[in-house]
């Protein structure tokens, strides 16, 4: 099925034709030609740029805006997500939002108690158009925070996707996929937050993060 429109134009969050959104992308892929190799460089960049904080959940839409988002230099998995869809829109590659409810094994206990739960709803990855499919890609864990826990980082793969592993390096169960959440032309912030509301009830406010909370 050939992408709709929408998947090629910019939205409120994902403003794929602000200044920051198209420096961020034009820098990370400069030199490739190919839709395949700048969606390659763009995941790289959004993966390993910009390092993974999972206590970095704002109420706040304006933060959820892919021009914010360019200039942070930690965020979690759904921000992330939103930056690559739209730096791959600003190349020219039709791009969405993909969701997934995990199971997340290796929760580090501090992010286990504030949350309640090792299920990570509403989980966010991008979904580029590349050789006439739509590929999953997710870019939440940095290199640095894989090698340090010995989970292995997610690599660009533009026939298969990326998505998390399910065991880590030395064999323990890491992500479980329990729930497809669908996939979205814009961000649906609302139902996100109304369903961290029922899931998280008891769930603090935001706060930094350390290393030793990668496993949330």
């Amino acid at each position: 099925m050939t992408p709709s429109s929408q998947t090629l134009s910019p939205s409120w969050f994902l403003d794929s034709d602000s200044e920051a959104v198209r420096d961020f992308a034009s820098q990370t892929g400069n030199n490739a030609q190919d839709p395949v190799a700048i969606a390659e460089e763009l995941f790289y960049a959004v993966r390993d740029g910009i390092r993974y904080d999972p206590y970095q959940v704002s109420r706040d839409p304006s933060v959820y805006r892919a021009s914010v988002i360019a200039g942070s230099g930690s965020n979690w998995c759904v921000p992330k997500s939103v930056l690559l869809t739209a730096c791959a829109r600003a190349r020219g590659i039709p791009a969405r939002l993909g969701f997934a409810d995990v199971l997340n094994h290796l929760t580090s206990d501090k992010l286990s108690e504030s949350m309640g739960t090792d299920l990570f709803a509403w989980h966010g990855y991008a979904e580029l158009w590349l050789n006439e499919q739509w590929v999953k890609l997710s870019t939440a864990f940095n290199i640095e925070l894989c090698e340090r826990f010995g989970v292995e980082a997610l690599e660009f793969d533009p026939i298969n996707g990326a998505l998390m592993h399910p065991y880590d390096t030395s064999g323990r169960r890491h992500m479980e996929y329990v729930r497809e959440r669908g996939s979205f032309d814009d961000l649906p912030l609302d139902a996100i937050f109304e369903t961290f509301d029922e899931v998280y009830p008891t769930m603090a406010g935001s706060e930094s993060t350390t290393d030793s909370d990668f496993h949330g």
